[in-house]
């Protein structure tokens, strides 16, 4: 059996956040939780989501913001190979989350290698976490097939999105692979160009 991992990003996701709807929407996906969700240590939020997936025959993961550098970290150990695909939503960029949050986030350096799973990165052109060209360059560097929102700010309850059916379409695109048969629907930048494959070494509470 396959199992929907939910994986937030700093101080979780809030009640009405689209996490916590996709969680009321699909009783089978399961929380990953964590003991410090507003001063992260990357060590031991890896270690939950390792405990998660070993707690499962397999996953698709769907995280957000500092949740998906959490998943690009993941990617270089053993637990990994449980995971068949990763919807990445809203990446945070490790710079500006430490620039903008009050406590001390001890992730270390932002990941910028190959994912070792399928994935799909969902971005826009004004998160205040992460600039459209660094959109563009962690796509690459992740091997993530892209699409790009337009505007849609952090993609999280204070830029409008509550539930969000859309992130459900996303899913089963990853699934059945669709979101990688062209450049098209692989990439939706205004702006930019679809960025797959290159693989290189690198409101606060809403995030």
């Amino acid at each position: 059996m396959c199992t929907t991992l939910i994986v937030p990003g700093l101080n979780g996701s809030d009640e009405g956040h689209w996490q916590r709807h996709w969680l009321l929407d699909d009783p089978a996906a399961q929380l990953v939780d964590q003991d410090d969700w507003q001063c992260p240590v990357l060590e031991d939020w890896l270690d939950r989501l390792e405990a998660a997936l070993a707690s499962v025959d397999s996953a698709y993961i769907v995280a957000h913001s500092l949740g998906c550098v959490l998943v690009a970290n993941m990617a270089s150990r053993p637990a990994a190979a449980k995971i068949r695909g990763a919807l990445l939503v809203a990446p945070a960029h490790l710079d500006r989350v430490e620039a903008m949050h009050p406590c001390i986030v001890r992730f270390g350096a932002f990941p910028l290698v190959p994912l070792a799973f399928p994935s799909l990165l969902v971005g826009s052109m004004n998160d205040p976490y992460m600039s459209p060209e660094d959109l563009a360059h962690t796509a690459a560097s992740w091997g993530s097939d892209l699409v790009n929102l337009g505007p849609a700010g952090h993609i999280n309850i204070a830029a409008g999105f509550g539930r969000w059916p859309e992130g459900y379409d996303l899913l089963a695109r990853l699934k059945t692979g669709a979101g990688s048969e062209t450049p098209a629907t692989r990439s939706r930048i205004r702006g930019l160009p679809a960025a797959r494959g290159a693989h290189l070494q690198g409101d606060v509470s809403a995030l």
